[in-house]
């Protein structure tokens, strides 16, 4: 079995709204299958919630096996920006569990939150926000 593995990209944005998981193939053009937070649970508070991002990678793990992805790699990425956090939100680390304990071999974890080159000027004026 070893070398007889279908390689696919796991696309996991884990903001701390919601956690979309994206799986594509190699090349990342065509979708294999998706799930996000907001599909596997009720209430709007609970959409970037651990729980649900596990479920969501789950549901998202189960459509790209029987298509016949065996390993994945997997690209985080957060919100990033100008005025949004850089850092992933708490569903990130329980959907890459998920997906590991669903079979799939995992290659390379990457982080591609995309970061300002310095464009626009945030917010807050020439003090910032005063509390």
């Amino acid at each position: 079995m070893v070398g007889q593995e279908r390689w696919g990209i796991a696309h996991i944005y884990a903001s701390y709204n919601n956690t979309i998981i994206h799986i594509t193939d190699i090349t990342g053009s065509e979708t294999i299958s998706k799930a996000s937070g907001g599909m596997v649970v009720k209430s709007h508070r609970m959409e970037s919630s651990p729980t649900a991002a596990m479920v969501a990678s789950k549901r998202a793990a189960e459509t790209a096996r029987e298509k016949g992805i065996t390993a994945i790699h997997v690209k985080i990425r957060a919100a990033g920006g100008h005025n949004s956090p850089s850092n992933p939100g708490p569903g990130a680390q329980a959907a890459i569990r998920a997906l590991s304990r669903m079979g799939l071999r995992i290659g390379i974890i990457e982080d591609v939150t995309p970061l300002p080159h310095d464009g626009c000027r945030k917010k807050g004026g020439r003090r910032g926000r005063r509390v």
